[in-house]
């Protein structure tokens, strides 16, 4: 069966690869550029961040829903995200790494910095859409990683205000950057 525009989605959704080599060919120079502009001081993370997007779109095609954004938006999004992954697993990974010489430590402080700060930017910039007790929630719960219970008993809630305020922080961000995307694309 030949995979066109009008098919690839469903073909990707029935789990057939013609169709992810289909996105690569047609939708690749989106993901490329997205990965290039977010990890543009880390070209040797280009590769796996590109084989996460991939699995990323294969894993979750079903969450595609084209009545709320175009495909175009929907990798998009999904790239910038794994670019920020991939950032944190590098520095993740930087702080845990021996370091052997000295110049290695200064370059690896530099690195780590520079990391960190384009990672705090990034998440302030994606909170901004928020109200404040939301950004609180938010930082607590995906930057601290504390859990949901701790996040509710620290601020006096319940677990069920927590979930609901995410919930509904997550599509006002969801909207925000569609929106944003379909002015960039």
């Amino acid at each position: 069966m030949k995979i066109t525009e009008q098919n690839f989605i469903f073909q990707l959704k029935n789990r057939n690869e013609k169709a992810l080599e289909f996105v690569i060919s047609e939708y690749g120079w989106i993901l490329n550029t997205v990965v290039k502009k977010q990890l543009y001081q880390l070209p040797n993370l280009h590769d796996e961040c590109m084989n996460d997007v991939l699995l990323a779109i294969w894993e979750n095609i079903e969450s595609y829903d084209r009545n709320r954004s175009t495909f175009k938006n929907w990798i998009a999004g999904i790239t910038r995200f794994k670019a920020i992954d991939c950032k944190r697993r590098y520095l993740r990974y930087l702080k845990e790494e021996p370091l052997e010489s000295v110049g290695e430590v200064s370059d690896s402080k530099i690195n780590i910095n520079v990391l960190e700060q384009e990672i705090s930017e990034e998440v302030e910039k994606m909170l901004s859409y928020l109200n404040e007790k939301d950004k609180m929630i938010f930082k607590r719960l995906f930057v601290d990683e504390n859990t949901v219970e701790s996040v509710a008993i620290d601020m006096g809630i319940e677990k069920a205000v927590v979930y609901n305020r995410v919930s509904r922080g997550k599509k006002k961000i969801r909207k925000c950057y569609s929106q944003l995307r379909k002015e960039q694309f």
